[in-house]
């Protein structure tokens, strides 16, 4: 029986530490992190899980001290497992499980390396993407592919929906390559490094709108930072708008300088290129649909404060 140390969090890291324990993988340790209280927690808990299957847990800030690293390598691991855990692990740790340290990655690497990968592919228009199962080397996403899942971006995904789809994709992955991952019969492919890019973290200030891009543009951005992410802001009559839903309207194009107005009791926003409507969207921090807003504020149109 191969023995793990898995470092896990989220979804995913629920999802493929569920696809380990079916297959029968001695785990060991499992190594997450403490819920953020300032962040929302939509999501489950690898703790509970771990927890539930009378697997050993630590939350330590820094997994890469002295004294985890003795602690892991007195386990003597065959493998490392990393899904979804947020520190970096180094030369040191990484040196520890006898067959190797993997990582599950949610894009089709080698494109969308580094930071929230989901709401990038979404942001820059991608219509596939998926999970990859790779080694794990000091620097981030760039070692050999064991395994890949394709998922299709639908037009008006969320990145909430997309997620979803990566996380099965990720189960899928695992389960698929791990009976011979664990017997030694998996080749791993090298990357193409030429063929993606490295992505960095998102702020919530990263989802102001800009009202000159296209609507394809906007929409794109208000959906991959839809609820539970922070949402696309802007401002209107003064007032801070949360936008959380949009649809491209084909066929109209306007020329008008950007601007929002009610039209048959719904709410449109023109771009600078395109029109969107508005389905959803906070004013001052409240939810109103477009006939409130036409009965507080009338039909006419109210430019943006860009």
């Amino acid at each position: 029986m191969s023995k793990a140390v898995v470092f896990a969090y989220h979804n995913v890291g629920v999802r493929c530490l569920s696809v380990l324990l079916a297959q029968g993988v001695d785990v060991r340790l499992v190594v997450t992190h403490r819920d953020n209280p300032n962040e929302n927690i939509w999501f489950e808990s690898v703790a509970e899980l771990a927890e539930l299957h009378g697997i050993p847990v630590i939350t330590p800030d820094n997994p890469n001290t002295p004294e985890v690293i003795e602690q892991i390598s007195a386990l003597q691991p065959d493998f490392f497992f990393s899904f979804y855990y947020r520190e970096m692990l180094k030369a040191p740790l990484l040196a520890i499980p006898k067959k190797g340290a993997l990582n599950m990655h949610g894009s089709l690497l080698p494109k969308y390396r580094g930071r929230v990968p989901v709401n990038w592919a979404i942001i820059r228009g991608e219509r596939e993407t998926g999970s990859t199962l790779h080694y794990m080397t000091e620097k981030p996403d760039n070692g050999g592919i064991v395994a890949q899942q394709a998922v299709p971006i639908l037009p008006d995904d969320t990145a909430l929906q997309v997620f979803q789809k990566v996380t099965v994709a990720a189960e899928m992955a695992l389960n698929a390559v791990l009976p011979a991952l664990l017997a030694g019969q998996v080749r791993a492919v090298k990357q193409d490094l030429s063929l993606g890019a490295y992505f960095g973290g998102r702020r919530a200030e990263d989802g102001v709108i800009d009202w000159s891009q296209s609507a394809q543009d906007i929409h794109n951005l208000v959906r991959a930072v839809a609820p539970p992410y922070p949402g696309a802001t802007t401002q209107l009559m003064g007032k801070p708008m949360r936008i959380l839903q949009t649809l491209v309207m084909k066929g109209i194009a306007l020329s008008e300088k950007p601007a929002c107005y009610v039209d048959q009791d719904k709410l449109f926003a023109t771009c600078g290129q395109g029109v969107l409507r508005i389905v959803r969207f906070e004013l001052d921090g409240v939810e109103i649909s477009a006939t409130e807003f036409a009965g507080i504020y009338g039909a006419e149109r109210f430019e943006f404060n860009i």
